[in-house]
Protein backbone atom coordinates (compact mmCIF):
# COMPACT_ATOMS: atom_id res chain seq x y z
CA UNK A 1 0.00 0.00 0.00
CA UNK A 2 1.20 3.78 -1.04
CA UNK A 3 1.93 5.24 2.13
CA UNK A 4 -0.16 8.47 3.37
CA UNK A 5 1.02 11.83 2.19
CA UNK A 6 2.39 14.26 4.51
CA UNK A 7 3.42 17.69 4.04
CA UNK A 8 5.60 20.30 5.76
CA UNK A 9 3.35 21.51 9.07
CA UNK A 10 2.49 25.21 8.08
CA UNK A 11 0.50 27.54 10.37
CA UNK A 12 0.87 30.73 7.90
CA UNK A 13 0.27 30.82 4.06
CA UNK A 14 2.55 33.01 1.97
CA UNK A 15 -0.36 35.32 1.93
CA UNK A 16 -0.56 35.73 5.11
CA UNK A 17 -3.64 33.56 5.90
CA UNK A 18 -3.53 31.18 8.86
CA UNK A 19 -3.58 27.36 8.41
CA UNK A 20 -5.79 25.55 11.12
CA UNK A 21 -3.89 22.56 12.42
CA UNK A 22 -5.43 20.91 15.67
CA UNK A 23 -2.40 19.55 16.37
CA UNK A 24 0.53 22.41 15.99
CA UNK A 25 -1.68 25.21 16.54
CA UNK A 26 -2.24 25.05 20.59
CA UNK A 27 1.38 25.06 20.87
CA UNK A 28 1.62 28.92 20.03
CA UNK A 29 -2.07 29.72 20.96
CA UNK A 30 -0.22 32.37 23.44
CA UNK A 31 1.58 33.85 20.85
CA UNK A 32 0.16 36.94 20.52
CA UNK A 33 0.91 40.84 19.21
CA UNK A 34 3.84 41.51 21.00
CA UNK A 35 5.30 38.10 20.48
CA UNK A 36 4.44 37.94 16.49
CA UNK A 37 6.09 41.89 16.43
CA UNK A 38 9.17 40.64 18.01
CA UNK A 39 9.61 37.73 15.81
CA UNK A 40 9.22 40.21 12.85
CA UNK A 41 11.53 42.99 14.54
CA UNK A 42 14.19 40.02 14.60
CA UNK A 43 13.76 38.94 11.40
CA UNK A 44 14.63 42.23 9.74
CA UNK A 45 17.49 42.67 11.96
CA UNK A 46 18.60 39.53 11.02
CA UNK A 47 18.40 40.03 7.21
CA UNK A 48 20.01 43.81 8.04
CA UNK A 49 22.84 42.32 9.82
CA UNK A 50 23.76 39.75 7.05
CA UNK A 51 23.47 42.18 4.48
CA UNK A 52 25.85 44.91 5.97
CA UNK A 53 28.18 42.07 6.40
CA UNK A 54 28.27 40.84 2.84
CA UNK A 55 28.69 44.53 2.10
CA UNK A 56 31.75 44.18 4.41
CA UNK A 57 33.27 40.86 2.53
CA UNK A 58 32.35 42.30 -0.66
CA UNK A 59 34.51 46.01 0.25
CA UNK A 60 37.47 43.81 1.55
CA UNK A 61 36.72 43.97 5.28
CA UNK A 62 35.64 40.56 5.95
CA UNK A 63 37.79 37.53 4.51
CA UNK A 64 34.42 35.31 4.53
CA UNK A 65 30.71 35.85 5.29
CA UNK A 66 28.03 33.22 4.96
CA UNK A 67 24.63 34.65 4.00
CA UNK A 68 21.47 33.76 5.66
CA UNK A 69 19.27 35.58 3.29
CA UNK A 70 15.83 33.63 3.05
CA UNK A 71 16.39 31.32 5.95
CA UNK A 72 15.27 34.13 9.01
CA UNK A 73 12.45 32.49 9.82
CA UNK A 74 13.76 29.13 10.41
CA UNK A 75 16.05 30.50 12.75
CA UNK A 76 13.84 33.34 14.48
CA UNK A 77 11.35 30.73 14.97
CA UNK A 78 13.20 28.18 16.41
CA UNK A 79 15.34 30.87 18.43
CA UNK A 80 12.45 31.85 20.21
CA UNK A 81 11.59 28.45 21.31
CA UNK A 82 14.33 28.42 23.32
CA UNK A 83 15.10 29.02 27.14
CA UNK A 84 17.81 30.94 28.79
CA UNK A 85 19.23 27.84 29.84
CA UNK A 86 18.99 26.02 27.14
CA UNK A 87 22.41 25.29 24.57
CA UNK A 88 22.91 26.02 21.12
CA UNK A 89 25.17 24.31 18.91
CA UNK A 90 25.19 25.99 15.50
CA UNK A 91 27.13 25.76 12.33
CA UNK A 92 28.60 28.51 10.65
CA UNK A 93 25.22 30.41 9.56
CA UNK A 94 23.54 31.10 12.63
CA UNK A 95 23.62 34.69 12.98
CA UNK A 96 19.90 35.40 13.56
CA UNK A 97 19.93 32.76 15.76
CA UNK A 98 23.22 34.09 17.79
CA UNK A 99 21.62 37.51 17.56
CA UNK A 100 18.31 36.22 19.14
CA UNK A 101 20.59 34.70 22.13
CA UNK A 102 21.91 38.36 22.95
CA UNK A 103 24.92 38.21 21.09
CA UNK A 104 25.98 41.37 20.22
CA UNK A 105 26.58 43.07 16.42
CA UNK A 106 29.95 44.14 17.61
CA UNK A 107 31.06 40.31 18.32
CA UNK A 108 29.75 39.04 14.95
CA UNK A 109 32.50 39.24 12.58
CA UNK A 110 35.61 39.10 14.33
CA UNK A 111 36.03 35.21 13.75
CA UNK A 112 35.56 36.39 9.76
CA UNK A 113 37.39 39.83 9.62
CA UNK A 114 40.51 37.21 11.15
CA UNK A 115 41.10 39.08 14.20
CA UNK A 116 40.77 36.14 16.17
CA UNK A 117 39.71 32.54 16.57
CA UNK A 118 35.97 32.94 17.25
CA UNK A 119 33.71 35.68 17.48
CA UNK A 120 32.11 35.37 21.17
CA UNK A 121 32.10 33.90 24.68
CA UNK A 122 30.42 30.76 24.26
CA UNK A 123 29.41 30.12 28.12
CA UNK A 124 28.07 33.84 28.23
CA UNK A 125 25.34 33.05 25.10
CA UNK A 126 25.19 29.44 25.34
CA UNK A 127 25.96 29.46 22.31
CA UNK A 128 28.79 27.74 20.35
CA UNK A 129 30.57 30.44 17.43
CA UNK A 130 30.65 29.01 13.89
CA UNK A 131 31.37 25.72 13.40
CA UNK A 132 33.35 25.35 9.97
CA UNK A 133 33.68 21.43 10.08
CA UNK A 134 30.40 20.35 8.75
CA UNK A 135 28.71 18.42 10.95
CA UNK A 136 30.96 17.94 14.16
CA UNK A 137 28.22 20.30 15.68
CA UNK A 138 25.64 17.23 15.71
CA UNK A 139 28.52 15.13 17.87
CA UNK A 140 28.86 17.60 20.71
CA UNK A 141 25.54 18.84 21.30
CA UNK A 142 24.62 15.04 21.72
CA UNK A 143 27.46 14.72 24.09
CA UNK A 144 26.94 17.87 25.81
CA UNK A 145 23.04 16.96 25.98
CA UNK A 146 23.70 13.59 27.60
CA UNK A 147 26.07 15.18 30.11
CA UNK A 148 23.24 17.43 31.09
CA UNK A 149 21.15 15.15 31.31
CA UNK A 150 23.19 12.69 33.75
CA UNK A 151 23.80 15.88 36.12
CA UNK A 152 19.64 16.11 36.32
CA UNK A 153 19.98 19.44 34.49
CA UNK A 154 16.33 19.83 33.12
CA UNK A 155 17.51 21.74 29.51
CA UNK A 156 17.60 20.94 26.03
CA UNK A 157 20.20 21.19 23.54
CA UNK A 158 19.68 22.60 19.95
CA UNK A 159 21.75 21.57 17.21
CA UNK A 160 21.81 23.55 13.60
CA UNK A 161 23.18 22.12 10.58
CA UNK A 162 21.98 22.17 6.60
CA UNK A 163 20.71 19.71 4.48
CA UNK A 164 24.49 19.04 3.35
CA UNK A 165 25.54 17.83 6.25
CA UNK A 166 22.95 14.56 6.66
CA UNK A 167 25.49 13.21 4.24
CA UNK A 168 28.51 13.03 6.97
CA UNK A 169 29.20 10.21 9.12
CA UNK A 170 29.68 12.83 12.33
CA UNK A 171 25.32 13.56 12.24
CA UNK A 172 24.72 9.97 11.56
CA UNK A 173 26.83 9.28 14.76
CA UNK A 174 25.29 11.44 16.55
CA UNK A 175 21.75 10.20 15.56
CA UNK A 176 22.84 6.56 16.41
CA UNK A 177 24.32 7.80 19.91
CA UNK A 178 21.27 10.23 20.95
CA UNK A 179 18.87 7.77 19.79
CA UNK A 180 20.31 4.90 21.70
CA UNK A 181 21.00 7.02 25.19
CA UNK A 182 18.17 8.80 25.02
CA UNK A 183 19.97 12.27 25.09
CA UNK A 184 17.86 15.61 24.92
CA UNK A 185 18.87 17.23 22.23
CA UNK A 186 16.55 18.79 19.09
CA UNK A 187 18.50 18.33 15.70
CA UNK A 188 18.05 20.97 13.77
CA UNK A 189 18.20 21.03 9.86
CA UNK A 190 17.61 24.06 7.79
CA UNK A 191 16.79 21.88 4.53
CA UNK A 192 18.21 25.44 2.19
CA UNK A 193 18.11 23.20 -1.19
CA UNK A 194 21.81 23.63 -1.87
CA UNK A 195 24.57 22.21 -0.52
CA UNK A 196 26.84 24.52 -2.14
CA UNK A 197 26.17 23.46 -5.65
CA UNK A 198 24.78 19.59 -4.69
CA UNK A 199 20.84 20.17 -5.05
CA UNK A 200 18.59 18.26 -1.63
CA UNK A 201 17.88 15.33 -4.34
CA UNK A 202 21.68 14.60 -4.63
CA UNK A 203 22.09 14.10 -0.97
CA UNK A 204 18.80 11.87 -0.61
CA UNK A 205 16.54 9.86 -2.10
CA UNK A 206 13.97 10.69 0.51
CA UNK A 207 13.09 13.50 2.53
CA UNK A 208 15.64 14.11 5.02
CA UNK A 209 13.70 13.79 8.17
CA UNK A 210 13.18 9.98 7.37
CA UNK A 211 16.98 9.41 7.90
CA UNK A 212 15.84 10.17 11.63
CA UNK A 213 13.17 7.96 11.96
CA UNK A 214 15.22 5.03 10.76
CA UNK A 215 17.25 5.64 13.63
CA UNK A 216 13.88 5.59 15.95
CA UNK A 217 13.80 9.10 16.39
CA UNK A 218 10.55 11.44 15.87
CA UNK A 219 10.60 13.38 12.89
CA UNK A 220 8.61 16.26 11.25
CA UNK A 221 9.05 18.40 8.54
CA UNK A 222 8.24 21.93 8.81
CA UNK A 223 7.97 25.06 6.25
CA UNK A 224 11.13 26.68 7.20
CA UNK A 225 9.28 30.24 5.97
CA UNK A 226 7.09 30.17 8.51
CA UNK A 227 7.87 31.35 11.37
CA UNK A 228 5.06 30.48 13.55
CA UNK A 229 4.93 27.14 12.31
CA UNK A 230 9.03 26.70 12.70
CA UNK A 231 8.12 28.19 16.68
CA UNK A 232 5.46 25.14 16.46
CA UNK A 233 7.31 22.06 16.11
CA UNK A 234 10.41 23.61 18.04
CA UNK A 235 8.76 24.35 21.19
CA UNK A 236 7.42 20.74 21.01
CA UNK A 237 10.12 18.77 20.58
CA UNK A 238 12.38 21.09 23.26
CA UNK A 239 9.43 19.78 25.42
CA UNK A 240 9.89 16.48 24.71
CA UNK A 241 13.87 16.95 25.42
CA UNK A 242 13.50 18.88 28.81
CA UNK A 243 10.92 15.96 29.53
CA UNK A 244 12.93 13.02 29.35
CA UNK A 245 11.51 12.27 26.22
CA UNK A 246 14.65 12.15 24.08
CA UNK A 247 15.84 13.37 20.90
CA UNK A 248 13.72 14.87 17.78
CA UNK A 249 14.47 15.56 14.39
CA UNK A 250 13.33 18.72 12.50
CA UNK A 251 13.68 19.54 8.61
CA UNK A 252 13.03 22.98 8.18
CA UNK A 253 12.02 23.49 4.04
CA UNK A 254 13.59 27.09 3.24
CA UNK A 255 15.88 28.17 0.46
CA UNK A 256 19.17 29.87 0.41
CA UNK A 257 18.23 33.15 -1.76
CA UNK A 258 21.84 33.99 -1.75
CA UNK A 259 25.10 32.24 -2.75
CA UNK A 260 26.67 29.35 -0.25
CA UNK A 261 29.43 32.01 1.15
CA UNK A 262 30.67 35.11 -0.20
CA UNK A 263 33.09 32.71 -2.28
CA UNK A 264 30.29 30.93 -4.14
CA UNK A 265 28.49 32.10 -7.70
CA UNK A 266 25.11 30.67 -7.34
CA UNK A 267 24.37 31.88 -10.98
CA UNK A 268 26.89 28.71 -11.70
CA UNK A 269 24.68 25.99 -10.70
CA UNK A 270 20.63 27.31 -10.32
CA UNK A 271 18.21 28.46 -12.48
CA UNK A 272 16.99 32.17 -11.86
CA UNK A 273 13.39 30.96 -12.09
CA UNK A 274 14.15 28.63 -9.00
CA UNK A 275 14.84 31.60 -7.27
CA UNK A 276 12.19 34.05 -8.24
CA UNK A 277 9.82 31.41 -7.20
CA UNK A 278 11.24 31.13 -3.66
CA UNK A 279 11.41 35.14 -3.08
CA UNK A 280 7.67 34.87 -3.32
CA UNK A 281 7.95 32.99 -0.37
CA UNK A 282 10.03 35.27 1.10
CA UNK A 283 9.33 34.72 4.93
CA UNK A 284 9.71 38.46 6.38
CA UNK A 285 6.98 39.34 3.96
CA UNK A 286 5.16 36.26 5.23
CA UNK A 287 5.10 37.21 8.57
CA UNK A 288 4.02 40.91 7.40
CA UNK A 289 0.99 39.81 5.58
CA UNK A 290 -0.12 38.16 8.61
CA UNK A 291 0.64 41.15 10.81
CA UNK A 292 -1.47 43.54 8.55
CA UNK A 293 -4.05 41.23 7.95
CA UNK A 294 -4.41 40.69 11.64
CA UNK A 295 -4.40 44.37 12.34
CA UNK A 296 -1.34 44.58 14.08
CA UNK A 297 0.37 46.85 11.80
CA UNK A 298 1.06 50.26 11.82
CA UNK A 299 3.56 52.67 10.29
CA UNK A 300 5.11 53.76 13.34
CA UNK A 301 5.91 50.23 13.95
CA UNK A 302 7.18 50.18 10.28
CA UNK A 303 9.64 53.14 11.25
CA UNK A 304 10.81 51.81 14.70
CA UNK A 305 11.71 48.44 13.09
CA UNK A 306 13.77 50.14 9.83
CA UNK A 307 15.57 52.33 12.98
CA UNK A 308 16.11 48.88 15.02
CA UNK A 309 17.73 47.49 11.67
CA UNK A 310 19.81 50.69 10.69
CA UNK A 311 21.51 50.80 14.20
CA UNK A 312 22.65 47.54 14.81
CA UNK A 313 23.99 47.18 11.32
CA UNK A 314 25.59 50.72 11.84
CA UNK A 315 27.23 48.89 15.22
CA UNK A 316 28.48 46.11 13.00
CA UNK A 317 30.23 48.32 10.67
CA UNK A 318 31.68 50.35 12.95
CA UNK A 319 32.85 47.68 15.22
CA UNK A 320 34.64 45.44 12.55
CA UNK A 321 36.28 48.84 11.08
CA UNK A 322 37.64 49.34 14.16
CA UNK A 323 39.12 46.02 14.88
CA UNK A 324 42.80 46.30 15.89
CA UNK A 325 44.62 43.51 14.40
CA UNK A 326 46.43 41.17 16.68
CA UNK A 327 49.91 40.52 17.47
CA UNK A 328 51.49 37.89 15.40
CA UNK A 329 51.84 35.51 18.24
CA UNK A 330 48.62 35.74 19.15
CA UNK A 331 47.70 32.89 16.64
CA UNK A 332 49.26 30.42 19.34
CA UNK A 333 46.80 31.88 22.39
CA UNK A 334 43.13 29.96 22.99
CA UNK A 335 43.73 26.71 20.55
CA UNK A 336 43.71 24.56 24.24
CA UNK A 337 42.50 24.86 27.56
CA UNK A 338 46.09 23.61 29.03
CA UNK A 339 49.83 23.89 27.32
CA UNK A 340 50.15 21.60 24.49
CA UNK A 341 53.42 20.19 23.43
CA UNK A 342 52.71 20.65 19.41
CA UNK A 343 51.22 24.02 20.05
CA UNK A 344 54.47 25.64 22.14
CA UNK A 345 56.78 24.18 19.18
CA UNK A 346 54.56 25.82 17.00
CA UNK A 347 55.44 28.62 18.98
CA UNK A 348 58.72 28.57 18.96
CA UNK A 349 59.62 28.10 15.10
CA UNK A 350 56.97 30.77 14.26
CA UNK A 351 58.93 32.65 16.53
CA UNK A 352 61.91 32.22 14.66
CA UNK A 353 60.28 32.87 11.27
CA UNK A 354 59.43 36.26 12.47
CA UNK A 355 62.74 37.04 13.90
CA UNK A 356 64.22 35.53 10.37
CA UNK A 357 62.01 38.21 8.06
CA UNK A 358 61.80 41.13 10.59
CA UNK A 359 64.47 44.02 9.15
Amino acid sequence: MPEKNTYPVQLVQPDGHRVFDRVHAPLVADVGRDELRAMYTDMVVARRIDTEATALQRQGQLGLWPPLLGQEAAQVGSAHALHADDYVFCSYREAAVAYCRGVPPEDMTRLWRGVAHSCWDADAYRMTNPAIVVGAQGLHATGYAYAAHLEGAEIATIAYFGDGATSQGDISEALGFASSWGAPVVFFCQNNGWAISAPTRVQSATPIARRAIGYGIPAVQVDGNDALAVLAVTRQALIRARTGGGPSFIEAITYRMGPHTTADDPTRYRDAAELELWQRRDPIDRLRRLLEREGLWDSAFEQQVKQRGDEIAARLRSATLSMPDPEPMELFEHVYATPHRLVEQERREYAAYLEGVRP
